[in-house]
């Protein structure tokens, strides 16, 4: 993600006043992106707060579909509405 954006993960931590082991942990998929972590991101960024709430989202979805996905769509079917 920092090597994209043109920055160092380290300069990115001191410019939105997080620790720098946060911003490694979300890099690599350790830790997730908080709703003041995404303001700061948000705000350094000139983007919005939910675009980062979004990407964590989507990304939480991915990871839950590949661990429990297969299972669940065996155990849990659609609900079948009356006509």
């Amino acid at each position: 993600m920092t090597d994209k954006l043109g920055i160092s993960q380290n300069r990115l931590a001191r410019e939105i006043g997080v620790n720098p082991a946060r911003i490694s942990e979300i890099v690599h998929g350790k830790g997730g992106i908080s709703a003041t972590t995404a303001i700061a991101l948000g705000l350094f960024f000139g983007t919005s707060p939910e675009l980062w709430l979004n990407l964590q989202s989507h990304y939480d979805l991915k990871r839950a579909e590949r661990a429990h996905g297969k299972r669940l769509r065996s155990r849990v079917k659609e609900l079948k509405r009356a006509a």
